[in-house]
């Protein structure tokens, strides 16, 4: 999905994680103009009533255990030739405790190791992204953006020059890490740590390299292009042999099915990135605040029935009858109104208070980064955006059942303040950013659907036979979004509205809505493994 929002200030992204999960990327880049910038986040999903999805069957607590969220510093952006050059670069900087003798903290000398590993991911991750948009330019014949024509002899010498920097980058930091467990008593930890990350280093080269072949397969087979991939490839292979003469089991072998290569190249990632992870602290404002609101509630009930009492009291003896049924009907009645102001003082106070309140820390310093809120609404009462409402409206479908066919309404809304101030600097002293990702599990969604498959009786116009086909059954779910950025003098707000197609076994696609001049425009995305579609039945004919 193209990203939306501005650019400098923040940045969305939205995919499909898995058949069961889709996931929104955002990405908070603070000016550091202001002491705070505030994000807002609104996510409103339109459900039709037909799969029973209301604040009884999906509840707050279940929607937030369906919702998994991970905070992290955006990594720090740099070339190849900065990573190897750059005084900045965590590379550079272990070179310099060896030769200066100035080791540091160990702990400090395993962060740099790290930040390498999350800086060469990036690097790579834009060098592979580059080479499949040359590719396919070129394999199209034609450039859409003038000025930047795709050559087969450009495109070799970028890709000759990401093969020269990564392996110089492999071999200073292993030539480091050498001198590093060598010359000082590192603890165990540390130089497991160090072990880990070179083999990292290794698996990242080796798996973005043997994407950008795939990405290749389109291009002309041509001797420039055909020695570019054995070039390519042998990287690959000396990097599979580095780690079979290291003991090592992350290697891809054709004849099993690799679960230890996934495990370990799972675990290393997470491993390298937990730098960047912000430690989170959640708590519920909103609990303390209604058990206040409910004592209220209670204390004006009483007071009605003491009231009662009172009056009762001066009208009849303590031991009549008459006084028995009015204390009885008073108890009765504060009842009622203490349940009644609890519900009435609970909606009302859900309008304004956040359910849950989240402190960001920084992992190095424990220092509060900023505080995210968030809070879960369902029902018609949600105000939902014109600008939404238009985009939906582009949709005839939608226009004409609007009234008729009930859906369910359920609006996330997230802020999130940061603090200019406290966030770290990177080069040329820019604000680092935080990256916000939002994963959604969609599963209780798919409870009361029916089976994805069923027949359709088919004709055939030859000789009128009829036979079976198979049909599929799906549902179409909206999701709209709804980004603010408040970071002093810039305000911006942009909308963007999704569909969900899924059946019983998932999501299915993923389309992105986008007024035309005729209606909507939709651009698809499926899951990395997406189904076959279901064939016709055997004897069946076109």
């Amino acid at each position: 999905m193209p990203e939306a929002g501005s650019r400098e200030l923040f940045q969305t992204k939205l995919d499909i994680h898995d058949r069961k999960q889709f996931e929104l990327k955002l990405e908070y880049q603070p000016t550091g103009t202001d002491d705070e910038s505030e994000y807002l986040v609104e996510a409103i999903f339109f459900v039709p009533r037909a799969l029973n999805v209301t604040a009884d069957t999906w509840p707050r607590e279940a929607f937030y255990a369906d919702l998994h969220n991970y905070v992290r510093f955006k990594t720090p952006v740099l070339s190849f030739d900065e990573l190897l050059t750059g005084d900045h670069s965590p590379l550079v900087q272990l070179e310099q405790r060896v030769s200066l003798g100035l080791l540091g903290p160990e702990t400090e000398v395993v962060y740099d190791a790290k930040m390498l590993g999350c800086i060469l991911r990036g690097a790579l991750r834009r060098f592979a992204r580059g080479m499949k948009d040359q590719c396919a330019r070129l394999t199209a014949g034609h450039d859409e953006r003038p000025g930047e024509k795709v050559t087969p002899d450009a495109l070799v010498r970028q890709a000759r020059a990401s093969i020269d920097a990564t392996q110089k980058t492999l071999q200073r930091f292993r030539a480091t890490a050498a001198v590093l467990a060598s010359k000082y008593a590192l603890s165990e930890k540390t130089c497991a740590s160090l072990r880990l990350v070179d083999e990292y280093l290794s698996l990242l080269v080796e798996q973005f390299f043997r994407r950008v072949v795939v990405q290749m397969n389109a291009v002309p087979r041509t001797a420039v292009f055909d020695e570019l991939r054995r070039e390519l490839m042998d990287v690959v292979v000396a990097d599979e042999r580095y780690r079979k003469d290291k003991g090592l089991s992350s290697v891809i072998a054709p004849d099993s099915d690799n679960e230890e290569y996934t495990h370990r190249i799972g675990f290393l990632k997470k491993f390298c990135m937990n730098i960047l992870f912000l430690d989170v602290h959640r708590s519920s404002p909103r609990k303390a605040w209604e058990e206040v609101l409910f004592a209220l509630a209670a204390g004006l009930a009483m007071a009605f029935a003491l009231g009662v009492g009172l009056f009762a009291q001066t009208r009849y003896p303590q031991v009549s009858f008459n006084f028995f049924v009015i204390a009885v009907i008073g108890y009765m009645l504060k009842d009622r109104i203490k349940e009644g102001l609890r519900r009435l003082l609970a909606s009302y106070a859900g309008k304004f208070l956040y359910e849950r309140s989240t402190r960001i820390l920084d992992p190095v310093t424990h220092d509060d980064v900023g505080v995210c809120k968030e809070k879960v609404d369902y029902g018609d009462g949600i105000d939902v955006p014109g600008a939404i409402s238009a985009l939906r409206a582009q949709d005839d479908l939608v226009t004409a059942a609007g009234g008729e066919l009930p859906e369910s309404v359920i609006r996330y809304r997230k802020k999130i303040v940061l603090e200019s101030e406290m966030l770290p600097r990177v080069a040329d002293g820019i604000v680092s950013g935080v990256t916000d990702i939002i994963r959604v599990n969609v599963e209780r969604l798919l409870h009361d659907m029916d089976d994805p498959d069923y027949t359709l009786d088919y004709v055939d116009l030859e000789d009128f036979s009829v036979e079976k086909l198979r049909a599929a059954k799906a549902y179409r779910v909206d999701v709209a979004f709804r980004f603010s950025v408040d970071d002093g003098k810039h305000q911006e707000t942009t909308v963007k509205l999704v569909r969900l197609v899924l059946d019983k076994n998932g999501i299915k696609r993923m389309s992105e809505l986008t007024p035309t001049r005729d209606g909507v425009r939709a651009r698809e995305t499926v899951p990395s493994s997406p189904p076959q579609p279901a064939p016709r039945l055997a004897g069946a004919r076109s």
